[in-house]
């Protein structure tokens, strides 16, 4: 699977960003051209991958 993210999609890593906070999880971000890289911390991993994929399936508004 080939995921590219957008450089137009204004607020994208933010949305990410606070949902793993509230889950007291912290995320180190690295931006590059055509991806984005989160590192959490290791015991934390399976944890943050429930949440972004329950934002993947959440309604886009």
């Amino acid at each position: 699977m080939a995921v590219h993210s957008s450089l137009s999609a204004v607020g994208f890593l933010a949305v990410i960003s606070k949902r793993l906070a509230q889950a007291g999880i912290s995320t180190n971000v690295i931006s590059a051209y055509y991806h984005d890289h989160l590192f959490v911390p290791w015991e934390s991993r399976e944890q943050a991958v429930d949440i972004l994929q329950k934002l993947s399936l959440s309604p886009r508004t």
